[in-house]
C-alpha cells in the first residue's frame, strides 16, 4: 500500500478514466463512417473472440463508406456475420476480401437514442473520476491518522485532489457537449 500521497498518480487514473470515455464516444455512430465504429465488434477467429482490428484493416473512403479489408480468406464471412449481428444496423456487402459498409443516415428518433448513449457513458466516466477522487481522500485520512502528514498538508492536497476531480468533470462535460452536437447535425 502506498505509504505517500501523490497528486500525480490521482491525475492519471482520471485521465484513465477520460480516455475510456473517449474511447466510447468514438465507438458511437453519428452518421459519418469512423474506423473506431467496429472497435467493440469482436469476431469469432480461430476458435477465440477477437477485435475486428486483429483479422482486418478498417479504413474509410469515403465519408459514408467503411472498407474492411480482411486479412484471411477463410475469415470473410465471420467478420461479415459478427458485423451483421452486431447492433449498429450495418449491411456489410462483401467483394471477395473486402468488405464494404454504407453508413446509412441517422434518423431524429436515432439520433435521440446516440445522445442518450453518450450521457450514459458521460455519467460512467463522472463516475469512475469520482471513485478516483474517493481513493485518493481515503489515502488523505489513513495517512493522516497515521501521523504520517499534517492536518494543513492533508486539507491542502484534499482541495488539490478536488480541483483536480473538478476539471475533468468539467472536461467529460465539454466532451459530451462536442459529441452531443456532432450527434444531431443533420
Amino acid at each position: 500500500m502506498a505509504t505517500s500521497f501523490d497528486l500525480d498518480d490521482v491525475k492519471r487514473r482520471m485521465t484513465g478514466a477520460i480516455n475510456a470515455f473517449k474511447h466510447d464516444l468514438g465507438s458511437l455512430r453519428t452518421g459519418r463512417a469512423s474506423p473506431t465504429l467496429l472497435d467493440p465488434i469482436q469476431v469469432d477467429a480461430y476458435g477465440a473472440a477477437m477485435p475486428i482490428a486483429q483479422v482486418a484493416t478498417v479504413s474509410v473512403p469515403e465519408p459514408r463508406l467503411l472498407s474492411v479489408q480482411v486479412w484471411d480468406r477463410s475469415m470473410v464471412a465471420a467478420v461479415e456475420k459478427a458485423i451483421r449481428e452486431s447492433d449498429l444496423g450495418l449491411n456489410p456487402q462483401t467483394e471477395g476480401q473486402v468488405i464494404r459498409l454504407r453508413i446509412p443516415e441517422m434518423n431524429e428518433q436515432r439520433r435521440k437514442e446516440m445522445v442518450k448513449v453518450a450521457h450514459k457513458y458521460a455519467e460512467e466516466a463522472k463516475v469512475a473520476v469520482r471513485h478516483v477522487r474517493r481513493d485518493g481522500l481515503d489515502l488523505l485520512k489513513k495517512l493522516e491518522k497515521d501521523s504520517s502528514i499534517s492536518e494543513d498538508d492533508s486539507k491542502r492536497h484534499a482541495d488539490q485532489v478536488q480541483k483536480a476531480t473538478d476539471q475533468f468533470v468539467a472536461d467529460v462535460d465539454s466532451l459530451l457537449v462536442a459529441k452531443e452536437k456532432e450527434i444531431m447535425q443533420v
